[in-house]
């Protein structure tokens, strides 16, 4: 950081409690007051320097004039170096009082016209030739732009100008190139500028930063990464809102990195400045990042629109949320449930609409293209299912409302919607029969695993119907594997017998052990079958089995599975 030095007369001031007296063997004929303090001066040499004093003291007496100048720029700290630089005194030209010294000057119109090398020429030759060419120096520049100054600062253009230097030197980071070997690649640390402007810059500074880099193409995901940063150094209560709960009065909560204090209503307004920063573009901005600032906006009470903002764009890319993520607590004053189930229905309809009016070939891509964002949704949206099954206060409608959003054919398993059905049923046992029956229609039997399978044949909290049809779907896979296995035998034993004569033995010896093999898969199988068939029995024997059954197949009451239908399932 370069300064410049002005004068070369020895120090002739001293300060007398709050006044500032000149030791130039004259008498002071200027009494100034500026705020708490009192300088006792001459007219000659302010006069020669200044416009606006020549006209405020041209129509002086000869006796001691005196002057308020309270709203002068910078105060008192400005004003003294104002006036030994009109006696000639030492003075020092930095980063942190050139734009005081600048305002001070326009405002006591200190041109050439008063004088060669006046205030506003040097002030304006050191912020062109130290300040807006120097990142760290245009940083300190805007710093020193405090509110009283800003007026004047604007008018100057100063602001604007350092603002436009920070951005043209943080485009060009972007962009920087960088060589190893001979090989052109980017530069790994093109986005050192992040915590500078993070920690330097209020957010009316802040906005127009980030404004005027956009308007020279810097890249969404720079942006985001740049308002991320911001959020995260600028918003104490994003960094605690995961643990805060409904309250954003606990200790330490409201205090940033720098340990200043924000108040809810700084931190909301601050908040919501924020999101209105956020790009548009899809992705660029991290979903965990999003749904923090979300959580944060409920806590803070933010208004409804920004909400429905974040609720947006996490609902366009919910793909790349994490379960863990998106249980936001319940922050509404009559909360009925422990977490914002509404405010995830609203990102999960944002993100279906997202996907019906852009991937209608999905569902038939779905099957080879596991991990497809629809897929990947439907399995998040199960998991939050579950999560949120065992919360008593959780009503049925709510609970199939949500599950029902996710298409089922997009669903390549069943069983993250069926734990959690079987969680809601066992944390609510109340529900009759038939709500337990509607709420089974989430889920489709056909796509359970066989572990989900033999779990749900014995549940005994499942509607009979439900149970009845897990095992009709798998004495249908059992049927279906038994002669595939058989075929698959039937055909390499015609392969075999069209063999030469000669090799009769080996394919004679390979077709024992596919026999003995098959064997024993059989015998398995006969042993599931079995035990499914004593499920059944068990289920006829009780009153609704036999109800149910007597309804379904059209048998008695009494009739039971005898040894000769067990036997004729085995022939086949």
């Amino acid at each position: 950081m370069a300064s410049f030095k002005v004068g070369s007369k020895s120090e002739v001031f001293h300060l007398s409690g709050h006044t500032w007296l000149c030791s130039t063997g004259l008498k002071p004929d200027v009494m100034i007051q500026v705020q708490d303090q009192t300088f006792h001066l001459h007219k000659f040499p302010l006069l020669s320097r200044s416009g606006y004093l020549e006209t405020l003291f041209s129509k002086a007496s000869e006796s001691t004039c005196v002057a308020q100048l309270h709203d002068i720029p910078g105060g008192p700290d400005t004003f003294l170096l104002v006036a030994k630089f009109c006696y000639g005194a030492r003075i020092e030209i930095t980063t942190e009082n050139v734009v005081s010294l600048r305002c001070a000057a326009e405002y006591l119109q200190m041109s050439e016209t008063y004088g060669d090398a006046n205030l506003i020429s040097l002030t304006e030759s050191y912020l062109n030739d130290n300040v807006f060419t120097n990142w760290d120096d245009s940083i300190k520049a805007l710093e020193s732009c405090e509110h009283k100054l800003i007026p004047l600062a604007e008018e100057l253009h100063i602001v604007t100008r350092c603002i436009a230097s920070l951005a043209n030197k943080a485009s060009y980071a972007e962009d920087t190139i960088t060589s190893w070997n001979g090989i052109q690649t980017k530069s790994t640390s093109s986005n050192w500028w992040l915590s500078d402007v993070s920690s330097s810059l209020d957010i009316s500074m802040y906005k127009r930063f980030i404004k005027t880099i956009e308007s020279r193409g810097v890249k969404a995901d720079t942006l985001a990464a740049s308002v991320t940063h911001y959020a995260k150094r600028n918003l104490p209560l994003l960094g605690s809102s995961r643990h805060c709960g409904s309250s954003s009065s606990e200790e330490g909560t409201n205090h940033g990195n720098d340990g200043s204090y924000y108040s809810d209503e700084d931190q909301r307004s601050l908040l919501e400045e924020i999101v209105e920063l956020l790009p548009s573009q899809k992705c660029v901005t991290s979903t965990r990042f999003l749904l923090r600032l979300l959580r944060t906006s409920m806590v803070l009470h933010a208004s409804e629109v920004i909400q429905e903002n974040l609720e947006r764009k996490i609902g366009v890319q919910l793909d790349e949320a994490a379960l863990e993520d998106l249980l936001i607590p319940n922050m509404g004053n009559s909360a009925e449930t422990l977490y914002d189930i509404d405010s995830v229905q609203r990102i999960l309809d944002h993100f279906m609409l997202t996907f019906n009016s852009s991937s209608s070939c999905y569902l038939a891509e779905v099957d080879s293209h596991p991990l497809r964002p629809i897929t990947k949704v439907a399995s998040l949206i199960d998991g939050y299912l579950a999560e949120v099954a065992s919360d008593e206060n959780l009503k049925l409608s709510k609970f199939q409302a949500l599950g029902a959003l996710v298409p089922e054919d997009v669903r390549p398993m069943g069983d993250g919607i069926y734990r959690a059905i079987d969680i809601y049923i066992k944390a609510h046992p109340w529900l009759t029969k038939s709500e337990r029956e509607q709420l089974c229609l989430l889920m489709n039997c056909q796509k359970l695993s066989l572990e989900a399978c033999t779990h749900a044949a014995q549940n005994e909290r499942l509607p009979l119907r439900v149970i009845v049809q897990v095992l009709f779907i798998e004495q249908m896979r059992l049927r279906t594997s038994i002669a595939g296995w058989f075929f698959d035998t039937d055909s390499n034993n015609d392969d075999t017998s069209g063999k030469c004569h000669t090799q009769e033995g080996d394919n004679g010896n390979a077709n024992m052990v596919l026999n003995g093999t098959m064997k024993e898969r059989v015998y398995e199988l006969e042993k599931e079958c079995t035990s499914m068939k004593q499920d059944l029995d068990k289920l006829v024997k009780t009153k609704e089995g036999r109800s149910f059954f007597s309804k379904l197949f059209g048998l008695r009451s009494k009739t039971k599975t005898s040894p000769g239908d067990e036997d004729g399932l085995r022939k086949e």
